[in-house]
């Protein structure tokens, strides 16, 4: 096993590292105590090509792969957060369902736009009364001669709202199935479809300079044509985007327990308490160790799903672990290095403060903490 990071990989960690700290961590704090969404960075990501690092060069992507995302989005998560996620959505959420289970008229439509970062897309899938029961999804989408007729709302939605924000993927009930089961569907609608309205934007507790929104669909009309995939297959679908994200989520969560560690050891440095560097002191020697020790261990499960994944093997059970595991890290890691940087860490002037703050989401996005438990147990066989 070698766990060494081939040349490619490498030098693209480099280059967003240097991004992050360079384009990044200059601006973001302002960006963040004004909940504004930062589009200047969205568009150097995209001249990066970090939109379409995953995809194939004949969709106009960079011909990489999905470990290839996962290494960007750590390196971004560990200056800030909100970045990250507006990266992870646009790509696993909003592009990949296109290219995973759309049309060629659809992907020639679409994707060139996506993957160049030009223009976003959201996942509607959370409804404000189902959250992680996705299979009680009240949306619906009637077929009226050659259009979908939708109604419904979805709650959460990152990518939605935003000024290049081009479409959302809706998931919505179409029939019955011969069980009696919902027929659930994904069906695209464009922005400014009339009838789709995005609701202003979340007041958060983090990500706060990602764009949130709730949605609504009130008689909101699309072609035929907007399925995306079979009929009736849209809960596969979002299973299979899920677990992909998940290994996502994770990178971005390691990227933040990482960053923790990063600021901490800068800190522990500089301090001085009682005649010396506080970084002199065992007890916060010790903290740190354990938080490098954290971020390490659920960077290698991350690998290891991704490995899995684009080895063509079973992971829904790894990137289930990778998630619940890098989610908890970076929650005890942004509690840890607040501590250590005393009353200091509770200010907004310091990237601690807003890493704790954007750390909790990771517990409950794309999977709460409990689904990841019983992924892993029901893979378990119980």
């Amino acid at each position: 096993m070698d766990f060494r990071l081939s040349e490619e990989h490498e030098a693209l960690r480099e280059s967003v590292r240097d991004f992050a700290r360079e384009a990044v961590a200059p601006v973001i704090a302002e960006h963040y105590e004004r909940h504004t969404f930062p589009y200047e960075i969205v568009r150097q990501m995209g001249k990066m090509g970090l939109f379409g690092l995953p995809f194939p060069e004949e969709h106009g992507g960079m011909g990489g792969d999905y470990f290839a995302l996962c290494l960007a989005l750590e390196e971004l998560a560990r200056v800030d957060s909100s970045v990250a996620i507006t990266l992870e959505a646009a790509v696993s959420l909003g592009a990949m369902p296109i290219f995973r289970f759309g049309t060629d008229e659809q992907q020639a439509r679409w994707l060139p736009k996506l993957l160049s970062g030009e223009a976003l897309a959201g996942f509607g899938l959370t409804e404000p009364g189902t959250g992680s029961d996705a299979g009680g999804t009240q949306t619906r989408a009637v077929l009226d001669g050659d259009e979908w007729v939708i109604n419904g709302s979805k709650a959460f939605i990152t990518n939605s709202g935003t000024d290049i924000t081009a479409l959302v993927t809706v998931t919505a009930v179409t029939g019955t199935n011969p069980d009696g089961s919902k027929e659930l569907s994904t069906i695209i609608v464009p922005s400014g479809t009339p009838g789709f309205t995005v609701a202003p934007g979340y007041s958060k507790v983090g990500w706060n300079a990602s764009d949130t929104h709730e949605l609504t669909f009130d008689d909101c009309r699309v072609p035929a044509g907007n399925l995306l995939g079979e009929r009736g297959r849209g809960f596969a679908q979002f299973l299979r985007i899920l677990d992909e994200g998940r290994i996502a989520i994770a990178a971005l969560a390691v990227g933040l327990a990482q960053g923790c560690v990063d600021e901490s050891l800068k800190y522990a440095k500089e301090r001085q308490a009682f005649g010396q560097p506080i970084g002199n002191y065992q007890a916060i020697q010790f903290k740190i160790a354990d938080m490098e020790l954290k971020a390490h261990t659920a960077r290698l499960a991350y690998h290891d799903a991704a490995a899995r994944m684009l080895a063509g093997e079973p992971f829904k059970r790894q990137a289930a672990i990778a998630k619940l595991h890098a989610s908890t890290v970076a929650v005890d890691n942004a509690r840890e290095a607040t501590q250590i940087h005393g009353g200091y860490g509770f200010m907004n002037e310091y990237p601690v403060a807003r890493f704790w703050r954007d750390s909790k989401i990771l517990e409950i996005g794309e999977g709460t903490s409990e689904v990841q438990r019983m992924i892993i147990a029901r893979d378990l066989g119980l």
